[in-house]
């Protein structure tokens, strides 16, 4: 397939990237935190609204989130993509655009995002008020049992963990870590060293929502939230907006800023539950990487700059084995003694990723941004020096679908 994309290579350039209100953002909307990041996105690629005729977003809230993101944000659009993959569908979405701009059927495409998670999460009193009442409506005679039954079964993808009460989505990645640990020799320190080097990049980053200093020990002794995994190896609950504007190249080289180009996208899917994983160390990002390798013509040594979907630890040591940056279960002996931190031999997640910088619901899209930032030379004292080609990873569901992009300045054309 990877070779067939070879003429979309580099054919589309991101033009413009913005991102509003990391962190915390009480009083905005999912819709109000997306919209101020799009229209600032828009305006760093030097377009207006009008430009915009294509338009790619996804939300966990709403199936049908496209329609009211175009009505909030008054387009018109020709192209259209609503593809829900999770915290990839951002990364995901960059081929099937590369392939509109490419046919004619749109001039500039919007991929925007926002999620007030942190500040607008109900309360424990409002969830216990909601669950009352689906018990009472399940009670009230509506359904029968095997209706309600039938329709878990077609609704849930989880049916078969459910009975075991997990606590996801940490469980699911706990499970993975654990067999990680079991099988390469992996331990908590490990794991405890990938969420060290994201908060010292964290500190390096001004939008970084947490950037207190953060040591191994500090990990290893805080709370378990599902072992082997802590608090601390657990990304971020945040309120944030995303965006970025793809156009075609020629028209990208007309516009401010320096383009970055688009030259390899994967995605993959594999599963759906962490239980159908047919190696639970081994996830579909090496499909993905693969075919994202395959069109950009590189290979892992000839990236520079790496941002992968943190949510947690495990993530990233799984990440960096599939994406080819080091051998399957070498990744904790990759990331040890600072590999991946500020100085290392690899800079990996320079924002400080899902753990320490931002973490809406979903990252993919914070992932791409920090990529185009790095390449742009636009990152102040996390700035990786030289950087000419980025790849950016990202991961939905419990390590479900996976997307993986490689962008590269006019150097790396």
């Amino acid at each position: 397939m990877s070779s067939s994309l070879k003429h979309l290579r580099a054919s589309a350039a991101i033009a413009g990237v913005a991102t509003f209100g990391c962190g915390e953002a009480p009083g905005l909307t999912d819709m109000e935190l997306l919209a101020r990041s799009a229209r600032a996105a828009v305006a760093d690629a030097g377009l207006t609204m009008s430009d915009i005729d294509g338009l790619c977003t996804a939300s966990v809230a709403s199936t049908m989130w496209t329609m009211p993101v175009v009505e909030y944000l008054g387009l018109r659009p020709r192209y259209i993509d609503g593809t829900m993959l999770g915290g990839s569908s951002f990364i995901a979405h960059l081929l099937p655009a590369m392939h509109a701009l490419q046919s004619g059927q749109c001039n500039a495409v919007l991929v925007c995002y926002g999620s007030a998670q942190r500040s607008g999460a109900f309360s424990r009193s409002e969830i216990a008020r909601a669950r009352k009442f689906h018990g009472s409506a399940q009670r009230s005679g509506a359904f029968s049992r095997s209706e309600i039954a039938r329709a878990r079964k077609f609704l849930d993808p989880q049916l078969y963990e459910t009975p075991y009460e997990p606590m996801m989505p940490a469980s699911a990645y706990a499970l993975a870590a654990s067999r990680h640990m079991h099988q390469f020799g992996t331990t908590r320190r490990d794991l405890a060293e990938v969420a060290v080097a994201a908060r010292a990049w964290a500190r390096l980053n001004p939008e970084a929502f947490m950037r207190e200093p953060l040591s191994i020990d500090d990990v290893l002794a805080s709370r378990m939230v599902s072992d082997p995994l802590s608090v601390r190896d657990c990304c971020l609950v945040t309120d944030g907006g995303g965006a970025y504007v793809l156009v075609r190249a020629e028209r990208a080289r007309d516009l401010p800023r320096p383009p970055v180009y688009v030259l390899g996208n994967g995605t993959a899917v594999w599963n759906r539950q962490i239980s159908s994983m047919h190696d639970l160390t081994v996830t579909a990002a090496s499909a993905s990487g693969r075919a994202a390798y395959a069109m950009a013509g590189l290979t892992a040594k000839e990236i520079d700059v790496v941002q992968l979907y943190d949510a947690f630890t495990i993530n990233t040591l799984l990440f960096l084995e599939d994406l080819g940056f080091c051998a399957k279960g070498e990744g904790a002996a990759f990331v040890q003694n600072g590999g991946i931190a500020p100085g290392g031999h690899l800079p990996v997640n320079t924002n400080g990723g899902g753990l320490s910088c931002v973490h809406p619901g979903m990252y993919g899209i914070f992932a791409l941004i920090e990529a185009v930032r790095q390449l742009r030379g636009e990152c102040g004292e996390r700035q990786v020096a030289g950087a000419s080609t980025a790849l950016a990873h990202g991961n939905g569901g419990t390590l479900s679908s996976q997307s993986t992009a490689i962008l590269g300045t006019a150097e790396a054309l």
